[in-house]
């Protein structure tokens, strides 16, 4: 886990929901990592927002967004030399196979089905925030370590 005299740890979360994004950025600020959450309202905002601004550790992706949904901006972010480095978290409502299948499949490295109580919601974030990402890829991953619930 990062500490308060290491890295800020930068986050970008992708969500057309105004209630998620808020509830997201409470639980971070709630634990104890230095971090800088930008939040973005789909994924066409969030592939312009990268051209323009510092490459985040990990962004946390929305699948049903407008414009640009969360499946079709993983493949672009994976497809992209500048970006495909980067740990992608899928944080969606869906449990469906076919999503969690589809997310793996296109280089996500988990998937978390969205807590709908706070405390899981920290739980499972400060899970996400303390792995070792470059350990963390898609070449070794399968649905039991690719699917994160706390």
């Amino acid at each position: 886990m990062l500490k308060h005299n290491q890295k800020v740890i930068k986050v970008l979360l992708a969500d057309d929901d105004p209630d998620d994004r808020n509830f997201f950025e409470e639980a971070i600020k709630q634990l104890d990592f230095e971090s800088k959450v930008t939040t973005v309202e789909n994924g066409k905002e969030l592939l312009d927002h990268l051209e323009n601004a510092d490459i985040p550790h990990i962004i946390f992706l929305d699948l049903n967004m407008p414009i640009l949904n969360g499946l079709e901006t993983l493949k672009k972010l994976k497809q992209n030399q500048k970006y495909n480095s980067i740990a992608v978290a899928i944080y969606s409502t869906s449990s469906a196979n076919k999503d969690i299948e589809n997310t793996l499949a296109n280089g996500a490295n988990c998937y978390i089905v969205k807590p709908n109580d706070f405390q899981n919601l920290k739980s499972t974030l400060k899970y996400v925030l303390s792995l070792q990402w470059q350990y963390h890829t898609s070449n070794g991953l399968d649905m039991s370590n690719f699917l994160i619930s706390v």
